[in-house]
């Protein structure tokens, strides 16, 4: 590990910035990097600007010269090169790098070191957000410790705003590609990524803002950065290095699936319309090429309908055509109707492709939120323009299921979220008990989607648990009777669990064991004497299938029982039970008076 100095003087994180007449955007990006806490430097090479940006960058440099390190190179017709000469420059024990009009979070190099030096990886993705340019999501669901390539999806970013070991840099020979407008970051990713021992994955906190330039500037915003033919000759480059480093097998095909979903088969997409006959051609012969290349059956088993659709239609350009419009056409849907039916519940509604006629089937999909592996499709009945889909909602596990509506067409199925848009008067069907688990019908709060949530997830599950006796009993024990109904009915016996009483102040909490009875009722001595002094309130805890469900016990104060003193060893212990203002919910405050404090309070 290289250092500037004593070994606690070693530089953390050397900030790379490559920069080419960006001057409006390099306060905001400068500054950024600069309030990083961690131990940095921060290398800009200006790569030939003759806007101003070389002039600011020194005076950065001299305003802050313990900081930033300004290098100006002749211009080079894209990022490879002055990333390039950043790492050249670069001492820090990590390299991040930083586009000139993007930005990072306040925290963000402290978050990544410290997922880097905890976990050992070398390589950690922080949380792209996006400023009117579409940023990666996929890998940025979760965060994560260490993960691999083959249990992952990080390999599907390829950028380079990561912080990257720069021994790992150093002894693999990883550089970016020079004299390459676009692409050149793929081919560096891909090869760092196949020597990182591990990866972390920050997801937790914005990590990189990713800004669209106003005046559509920079290399990415351009029309001709993302030409097809350009790209497809480019992508061979990175499939390349990766297959030079990975066997044939499962994680190479899981590594190829990217490639040919995101950097293949998209040609084959809107760009595919736009394009005149000659020129399509062109395109799918590319493609075909690649195809044969590296195209395998792991690869085919990977991608979705409409892909391995294409993968076998390369030498028909009438059929590549209905797919890109297939693919692009909008899926309409509508909910017309949401209703119990015993326990299933029934979904009616409409649904086809923006400008098509015609489709080959029409299914309801549920997919589990917690694993999107996990889906249930449920054929629809047709009559007329309407479907109808009827849910046996015991057939769902526990989590939450998002509905979809499939319109299937020459062998591509089109999915679209249902829910949204819906006819006035439908209203959200009451939650119920089926074979001890509450489902909850509802709509999302963010787009209106229906779901289900099985067990009280994410939805407050209504109930009510209510005191009817309470008195004292031997050993100072409060005896509590009282009944509890969920979604209007009676839980079984077996999913009431315990009381949990919870001190409002610090948070801590305390259980005593129930007694459950037949209809809903239970029965409980709690030894509310021995918590500790302080104001508790009282929960009764169900099992419905999912977390824990928790409903605060209600009382009125002509229900609860009288309070109680005694004297235990030298204390004086109280209890008051009562019902709080208001909505009339089960309490009780303890407290404890040693001799002293007594005498003390009676003469003071």
């Amino acid at each position: 590990m290289a250092a500037t100095g004593s070994e606690g003087d070693a530089v953390d994180v050397s900030v790379v910035i490559p920069v080419h007449n960006c001057r409006a955007y390099l306060d905001r990006c400068l500054t950024s990097a600069l309030v990083q806490r961690v131990r940095k430097e921060i290398v800009v090479v200006d790569d030939g600007s003759t806007d101003g940006s070389g002039e600011l960058l020194d005076l950065y440099a001299a305003y802050h010269p313990e900081s930033v390190k300004v290098i100006h190179i002749e211009a080079s017709g894209g990022a490879g090169r002055p990333r390039n000469v950043g790492i050249e420059h670069a001492t820090g024990r990590y390299v991040f790098f930083c586009d000139a009009d993007d930005h990072l979070g306040p925290e963000a190099l402290e978050r990544m070191v410290a997922a880097a030096d905890g976990n050992g990886t070398d390589i950690v993705l922080g949380k792209i957000v996006g400023h009117g340019r579409r940023a990666p999501a996929s890998m940025f669901q979760q965060g994560a410790d260490r993960v691999g390539l083959g249990d992952s999806n990080v390999y599907n970013s390829l950028s380079c705003f990561k912080l990257f070991r720069r021994e790992l840099l150093e002894r693999h020979r990883i550089r970016f590609g020079e004299g390459m407008l676009v692409g050149e970051d793929l081919l560096f990713t891909a090869h760092a990524y196949c020597h990182a021992e591990a990866v972390s994955v920050v997801a937790d906190y914005d990590c990189y803002h990713l800004v669209s330039r106003p005046d559509g500037s920079s290399i990415m915003q351009q029309s001709g950065s993302r030409d097809p033919l350009a790209w497809l000759a480019m992508i061979r480059g990175p499939i390349e290095v990766m297959a030079r480093h990975v066997e044939p097998g499962p994680l190479r095909d899981h590594l190829l699936r990217r490639h040919f979903r995101l950097d293949v088969f998209t040609q084959l997409g809107t760009v595919f319309l736009e394009s005149d006959d000659v020129r399509r051609k062109d395109i799918a012969r590319e493609v075909a090429a690649l195809c044969d290349e590296w195209y395998t059956p792991g690869v085919h088993e990977r991608l979705n309908t409409i892909d391995r659709q294409r993968a076998g239609a390369l030498d028909d350009i009438d059929r590549l055509v209905r797919l890109a419009r297939i693919e692009s056409a909008t899926v309409r849907r509508k909910l017309t109707g949401l209703r119990w039916d015993g326990d299933r519940l029934v979904v009616t509604g409409a649904a086809r492709l923006d400008g098509i006629t015609r489709d080959d089937g029409l299914s309801v999909v549920l997919r589990a939120r917690h694993d999107p592996a996990i889906e249930l499709v449920l054929p629809a009945e047709r009559k007329g323009g309407e479907f109808t889909a009827r849910v046996d909602v015991a057939a769902l596990g526990s989590g939450i299921w998002d509905l979809r509506v499939a319109v299937e067409i020459e062998g591509v199925i089109r999915l679209g979220r249902l829910g949204a848009d819906r006819d006035s008067d439908i209203a959200r069907p009451r939650p119920r008990l089926i074979a001890g688990v509450v489902a909850v019908p509802y709509f999302t709060r963010d787009n209106g989607n229906l779901s289900i949530d099985m067990g009280g997830h994410a939805v407050a599950v209504p109930g009510l648990a209510r005191l009817i006796r309470a008195r004292w009993a031997l050993g100072h024990r409060l005896v509590v009777d009282g009944e509890i109904t969920v979604v209007g009915t009676a839980p079984a016996a077996s999913a009431i669990r315990r009381i949990v009483w919870r001190e409002r102040r610090t948070g801590c909490e305390r259980t005593d064991p129930v007694v459950a009875l037949p209809g809903g009722g239970f029965a409980a001595r709690p030894a509310v004497g021995r918590l500790a002094p302080g104001t508790w309130d009282a929960y009764l805890e169900l099992d419905l299938g999912g977390p824990p469900a928790r409903f605060r016990i209600e009382t009125d104060a002509e229900t609860v029982a009288a309070p109680r003193r005694w004297w235990g060893a030298p204390l004086l212990r109280s209890v008051r039970p009562y019902a709080t203002a208001g909505k009339g919910r089960f309490s009780a405050v303890v407290r404890r008076l040693t001799a002293e404090t007594l005498i003390r309070r009676i003469l003071r």
